[in-house]
């Protein structure tokens, strides 16, 4: 039986989401990837555990996680129900809905249908009585915000949620959304958007600056573009690596011989730091204050661990942070 580690929140530091009263933990733990039915259990066991054992509160799923759809949320049931179940009040678990989940005209985008259909079978497959915060994922052009606000603002009241986020917004929908929500009195704390040292769409988009204006938090997605921010691919593409093994979101041709350069450039000035590649580029998405937390995602608990470091520093010179811009500039 799993008993967690005494002095875990002595490892982490938290950070109040926006205005509200929710503390988040600088380094969040993703479920995307390496939680579904083609991972190994016990191997997922010891990377919550791990992460949990060193502070980490938060564990972030989506209703389509897997493969299949849904296995991430089966799967974290399962972990919940033998090994964590007495820490729940301790954890802070998110789920999502937005992208495509079943078949149909009713299986994705931001309908009430979908999205009350969604938390119900999301609820099921963890065994849980509620989340603490519930996401829309995704903007739907074609549903009035009124509706999806709407259907929000019921999973509130109705006790499944106890706070609601925004995913993949841009600045202008959220601050419509943001408005809608307020009107009903939804406790609308956060937006979850993909950020990193190579995808700065958040600031181009006006999300980031928005959101610092509403008081809302951030929780950064893909902080390593999906492993390239690592040392995993300063020597080309491993044999065991997401994009030779995957392939799903990081495919080959995403590797070119610029990027490759920009990884290398990157990883000496994480030297100088004296910080890996991914501490330092973890350290980068934290560095303002804007954002709550970065999501980071595992395949070992040894990467979990090495990546927690990076809180220790993510303090920036203007010297250091133009050295980082001209870098990805001068490899686009």
């Amino acid at each position: 039986m799993y008993h967690a580690n005494e002095d875990r929140y002595e490892k982490m530091r938290y950070a109040y989401c926006g205005n509200s009263g929710l503390k988040l933990p600088l380094v969040s733990l993703g479920l995307w990837h390496n939680f579904g039915d083609h991972s190994n259990l016990e191997n997922m066991k010891k990377i919550i555990f791990t992460a949990f054992d060193n502070g980490i509160t938060h564990f972030d799923l989506a209703n389509n996680y897997g493969p299949a759809p849904g296995s991430a949320e089966k799967n974290f049931g399962i972990i919940l129900k033998e090994d964590m179940g007495k820490y729940r009040d301790e954890l802070l678990i998110s789920t999502k809905a937005g992208y495509t989940m079943w078949d149909g005209p009713y299986g994705d985008f931001g309908s009430r249908k979908y999205l009350i259909a969604s938390i119900d079978q999301s609820l099921k497959r963890m065994g849980l009585e509620y989340v603490d915060i519930f996401y829309h994922h995704r903007m739907d052009k074609n549903t009035p915000l009124e509706e999806t606000c709407g259907a929000l603002a019921q999973i509130v009241n109705s006790g499944k949620a106890l706070y609601v986020g925004l995913s993949n917004y841009d600045g202008e929908t959220l601050e419509q959304a943001a408005k809608i929500l307020s009107e009903l009195h939804v406790p609308f704390i956060i937006n979850q958007n993909r950020y990193s040292i190579f995808d700065r769409t958040v600031e181009n988009n006006g999300l980031k600056d928005m959101s610092a204006k509403l008081n809302k938090g951030i929780i950064s997605f893909s902080p390593l573009a999906q492993g390239l921010l690592t040392d995993r691919y300063l020597n080309g593409v491993p044999s065991d690596s997401r994009i030779a093994t995957d392939g799903r979101f990081l495919k080959t041709d995403n590797l070119t011989e610029k990027k490759l350069n920009a990884i290398r450039e990157l990883n000496e000035t994480a030297k100088k730091r004296e910080q890996s590649l991914a501490q330092m580029a973890l350290a980068w998405v934290l560095k303002d204050g804007i954002v709550t937390s970065v999501l980071i995602g595992a395949s070992k608990a040894e990467q979990v661990l090495d990546n927690i470091v990076a809180i220790k520093n993510t303090e920036f010179s203007d010297e250091e942070l133009k050295k980082i811009d001209k870098i990805v500039k001068d490899n686009e």
